[in-house]
């Protein structure tokens, strides 16, 4: 006679095991890069030296998780943070159960993407552009929680960080309005203390509908927007337009003055078709029409 309490016998115990396996998450940090992946090597408890093997062994690692129902999140493991996670914590860095342990904590407090059968061809680069976003966020909420600060007055400077997200959070608005209808793509870069900050985000505006912004990215945009404006420091944003049957339009703003300020068609076609790194010309895309930036209403002007 068969037995309905599978955890009570010997024969149900890996039946119970496996039910419960489903309910545990389960975390998987990658090399992505082939030089974290050589520094990995280093390690005498790193049984891998080949990174192509490696990564389709993980793979298959991260498709059995998925047949057994398992939740799994994957994450960037960094050799050199890990080093230095190490030697806080006093790990042995040359043993299997501290890169346990870093995994862990980097699947809890940093970029994670979670897996859904994706190929790992796929899942690298997605996992690339999340940590890319979320270092980029980081250093950003870090400038904009410095923007005018002073000793003893008052936290003024949270009030300054404060009013510049809510503005950038308006100039995002207004440019999605003022853009209307479509699948939009919007770049907004900014540099601050001689560093680049570049925040990308999508957007889907449907007529008599509030648009649909893709997060974290929209997070990111809006805080690195929120820099240049605390800080006074230049900056634009580049927005691109696709709707069916027409061709894409690029359109583009200059930060000044705390709010984005319309660019011509000649400024717009020269700030898109110029490489930012050499100044070098870029052949324009094919398909691809160059219109001015439309004017934005600043907040102040509709509230008086």
């Amino acid at each position: 006679m068969a037995h309905t309490d599978t955890g009570g016998t010997h024969r149900g115990k890996p039946t119970a095991i496996r039910a419960l396996r489903r309910e545990v998450p389960s975390a998987v940090a990658l090399l992505a890069a082939e030089d974290d992946f050589a520094a990995m090597r280093g390690y005498a408890s790193f049984g891998f030296d080949d990174h192509s093997r490696y990564l389709r062994r993980m793979e298959a690692l991260l498709r059995a998780l998925a047949s057994q129902g398992v939740h799994t999140t994957v994450a960037l493991f960094d050799p050199v943070a890990y080093e230095e996670y190490c030697a806080h914590t006093r790990l042995d860095p040359d043993t299997p159960a501290s890169r346990s342990r870093y995994t862990a904590e980097v699947a809890s407090t940093g970029a994670t993407v979670v897996y859904e059968g994706q190929p790992i061809d796929e899942l690298l680069p997605r996992l690339i552009t999340v940590a890319e976003e979320r270092a980029t966020w980081e250093y950003a909420a870090a400038v904009l929680a410095r923007a005018g600060g002073c000793c003893g007055c008052g936290g003024q400077g949270d009030a300054t960080a404060r009013a510049a997200f809510d503005r950038a959070a308006a100039a995002l608005h207004a440019v999605l309005d003022a853009a209307g209808p479509g699948l939009h793509h919007l770049v907004c870069s900014v540099p601050v203390d001689d560093t680049p900050l570049a925040a990308a985000v999508h957007a889907t505006a449907r007529e008599g509908r509030p648009p649909t912004l893709a997060e974290p990215g929209a997070l990111v945009f809006r805080t690195v927007l929120a820099c240049g404006i605390a800080t006074g420091s230049p900056g634009g944003i580049v927005l691109r337009t696709s709707r069916s049957g027409a061709p894409d339009t690029v359109r583009g703003w200059s930060l000044r003055d705390g709010w984005p300020r319309p660019l011509s068609e000649a400024e717009v076609f020269t700030a898109y078709c110029t490489d930012a790194q050499t100044g070098e010309p870029i052949p324009p895309e094919h398909g691809v029409e160059y219109r001015a930036g439309l004017p934005l209403p600043r907040p102040e002007d509709e509230a008086g």
